[in-house]
């Protein structure tokens, strides 16, 4: 049965106003979106560092057509809501955060995120008036679309070298006055720095698990106060190290020992359409 996006658009927002956190999980392509919801996931998440490994890029070199691709296809996988990282918006200005919003709902999603991130290493984050500008026009976007699209932003300097949590938290309120649904703040380093940030909030707030010593249980994230828990290139990357793995056996050892960690075809066909 397919499903509407305007269902799909009903559905990622029920899981914001519902009791408790979920997880969304993040495929890279239409295999990988399948097995997530044959596992029972709620709904999916592109991200920006996996789609770029599928195209053997870096985080950050992928165009907004190259993305927008990629979305799709995961779209196209599943009858389950799919929200995506759309970086910066693939532009500085306001007018390319509220375009890439239009266009990320005409190919299917239901949600997307906004950073404040610059890409400039000089100057690795957007002023705080000019990031909650951007926010507003994607908000005024996601307002004018013919579904409830949800709209996170995101508070970047954890990752981009300023990791401030009062500067983070006085963006996360901007920007949750600017309009946004959903606030994000990648990296952050423990839990009372999350449980801070959640307590300084209004709307519901998402975590990004995937960073080796700032990742924490669904319960101990719960009990934070977190709504929504991501899990941004993790999955990529531990199938990238089951492929590592395997080939440096074939490579260096000329043994095939991998094939009995493996799933079988049948086993892995049967996540798949037919």
């Amino acid at each position: 049965m397919t499903v509407s996006q305007a269902d799909k658009a009903a559905k990622f927002r029920a899981l914001h106003e519902r009791a408790g956190a979920f997880v969304i999980a993040n495929p890279w392509d239409g295999g990988s979106a399948r097995i997530l919801a044959g596992l029972g996931f709620e709904a999916l998440a592109t991200s920006s560092g996996a789609k770029a490994g599928v195209l053997g890029k870096r985080d950050g070199k992928v165009t907004r057509e190259e993305s927008l691709a990629n979305a799709r296809m995961i779209v196209d996988a599943t009858d389950l809501p799919v929200a995506a990282d759309l970086e910066k918006g693939f532009g500085d200005g306001p007018d390319a955060t509220g375009e890439t919003i239009r266009l990320a709902a005409a190919v299917g999603l239901v949600g997307g995120s906004i950073e404040d991130a610059t890409g400039d290493r000089e100057a690795p984050l957007y002023d705080l008036e000019t990031a909650a500008v951007r926010v507003k026009a994607a908000v005024q976007a996601a307002r004018s679309l013919a579904i409830p699209f949800v709209l996170t932003a995101r508070a970047e300097g954890f990752l981009r070298g300023r990791p401030d949590l009062d500067d983070v938290i006085k963006r996360l309120q901007a920007y949750e006055a600017a309009g946004a649904d959903v606030l994000f703040a990648p990296g952050l380093p423990d839990l009372a720095a999350v449980k801070k940030v959640c307590g300084s909030l209004k709307k519901p707030f998402n975590f990004m698990v995937g960073i080796k010593g700032r990742s924490f249980t669904r319960a101990e994230l719960e009990a934070a106060g977190v709504k929504r828990i991501s899990l941004a290139t993790s999955l990529y990357r531990a199938a990238m190290t089951g492929l590592l793995d395997a080939a440096k056996e074939v490579k260096e050892r000329g043994t095939f020992g991998y094939l009995d960690r493996s799933l079988s075809t049948p086993d892995l066909n049967a996540f798949m359409k037919d």
